[in-house]
């Protein structure tokens, strides 16, 4: 059985992430059981929810042990296998970790995956993961978007956010969107087909409520949020009557001691407008369907994606804070 390297948790992050909470060693790859299989990890994905599993607080998953690889969302191929339905060789997605090899009991999220039909084996980490899927199943089920109603997007130039401004251009809407810079604000217009764009950067919250009112002057009927802090308060306070607001991320509380948390709630009152958490895992069973509809945008030309793909696991800290500095353009995948 061959070396493993793993980059390992060894302590839990008080705030940011640090460099030496985490640890990069070689351990021996043990001998399989009946039924598990071992994959060869090519490619993890990064994204904003690990950080929540670093943290020894109540989750929708039990949090990284310490001393354990840090959990990820991995594409790669079968090494070796004790498993029929498995052959050496063949390519599979699953929930593992940042490691080179991973060591898999098939089921739940385990699965062959076809690298022949898409683009790239990465867009199983992208427009056809996790990702993908969320921005579906999360802005047409739980926001519920309307044709002519007007949705904004917080995170917007990010992996979902981005998809999900696409996706609601495609049901009829006027979508806005909320990202950090002028470039990346320019690529919600221009590539992505947003209607508009707030740069929230050198912004507080009342100049974020008069930049979305600017815009948004009946406010708005959706909002998917992937932010929060001042952002979802801005937001709340251009709510439209029967307003939804999908809970999808909370990105700029996820490295801070005593968060503040949304301070606007009353709006959800005053206007009869409701906000719901989401989480792509309640629509497993939905997967295919999903992924065949984006299939179909894709092909047609009405959605674009970017991945942005950095090599070697060496790199796997400095890579993974990119996405609190916001220094990823595209969907953030590490090649193991």
């Amino acid at each position: 059985m061959p070396d493993n390297r793993r980059f390992t948790l060894v302590r839990r992050p008080q705030g940011m992430p640090v460099a030496s909470d985490f640890h990069l060693k070689t351990v021996p790859t043990r001998a399989l059981a009946p039924g598990e299989i071992l994959i060869r990890n090519a490619y993890a994905s990064l994204d904003p929810a690990i950080r929540g599993w670093l943290d020894d607080a109540p989750s929708y998953m039990p949090p990284v042990a310490i001393g354990d690889a840090v959990r990820a969302t991995t594409v790669g191929t079968v090494a070796e296998s004790a498993n029929a339905d498995f052959a050496v060789g063949d390519w599979v997605l699953g929930l593992n970790a940042i490691e080179d090899y991973s060591i898999a009991s098939p089921g739940g999220f385990t699965q062959k995956i076809d690298p022949a039909v898409v683009p790239s084996v990465t867009n199983y980490l992208s427009v056809f993961g996790a990702v993908g899927l969320t921005a579906y199943f999360g802005l047409l089920e739980t926001g519920r978007p309307v044709a002519g109603e007007t949705v904004l997007v917080t995170g917007a130039a990010g992996a979902v956010g981005s998809l999900v401004g696409q996706i609601a251009r495609i049901q009829g809407c006027r979508v806005i969107g909320i990202a950090g810079g002028a470039a990346k604000c320019a690529r919600l217009t221009e590539r992505y087909g947003f209607d508009g764009a707030i740069d929230y950067r050198g912004k507080d919250e009342a100049a974020l409520v008069a930049a979305m009112q600017a815009l948004a002057p009946e406010g708005f009927d959706v909002i998917f949020e992937n932010v929060g802090g001042i952002i979802l308060d801005a937001g709340l306070m251009n709510l439209r009557d029967g307003a939804r607001v999908a809970l999808c991320g909370l990105i700029s509380e996820y490295n801070v001691p005593a968060p503040v948390g949304a301070r606007n709630l009353w709006q959800l009152i005053v206007h009869s407008a409701r906000i719901e958490g989401l989480l792509v895992r309640d629509f497993v069973p939905r997967f295919g369907e999903g992924a065949a509809v984006m299939a179909g945008w894709l092909a047609a030309g009405k959605l674009q994606f970017d991945e942005d793909i950095v090599e070697g696991i060496d790199n796997a800290f400095p890579t993974f804070m990119k996405l609190f500095s916001g220094g990823n353009d595209g969907k953030l995948i590490l090649r193991i």
